[in-house]
């Protein structure tokens, strides 16, 4: 009898090649990206405010937008700053809050990297697939999508 609360060699097996296959697109996309002079968290960061309104967000947004804890987006930020990318303001009528400002050098750093990056995820990923397999997966991310928020997870 199989213990409905164990995962079967199946399952395992899928999880893991599915861990091992993200960190391997991961690894080969941070190298693409730091040939543009960006690294993973810089090009969600800054893909992040290119979509808000404005080009800008207040912090506490940005963090959940990019699904990243607040400390560690400030010394993100920081780094960010210092080169250029964003600028920090202060949010009216929230002391503790800023704003946070995408620069015209951040969007020329963002469009100098977005081409080759997205050509990356086509090399890398979609030409591995046939069409028929690009909607099967999707389907399946669905099916996950919407049970993680079923079952308490984080809508996105």
């Amino acid at each position: 009898m199989v213990n409905p609360e164990r995962l079967t060699d199946d399952e395992l097996a899928v999880w893991r090649t599915l861990m091992d296959t993200t960190a391997d697109l991961r690894r080969l996309l941070a190298a693409q990206l730091q040939e543009a002079a960006l690294s993973p968290g810089d090009y969600a960061v800054l893909l992040a405010l290119t979509e808000a309104a404005d080009r800008t967000l207040r912090s506490s947004e940005l963090a959940d937008a990019i699904d990243w804890e607040r400390s560690r987006l400030s010394h993100h930020l920081g780094r960010m700053e210092r080169r250029g990318l964003l600028r920090r303001e202060e949010c009216p009528g929230d002391n503790r809050g800023a704003l946070i400002v995408l620069t015209d050098d951040g969007i020329d750093a963002l469009r100098r990297a977005s081409g080759p990056h997205l050509r990356a995820v086509k090399h890398y990923f979609a030409d591995a697939l046939s069409a028929e397999q690009v909607a099967h997966l999707a389907d399946v991310l669905g099916t996950v999508r919407t049970h993680l928020e079923t079952v308490g997870g984080r809508e996105s």
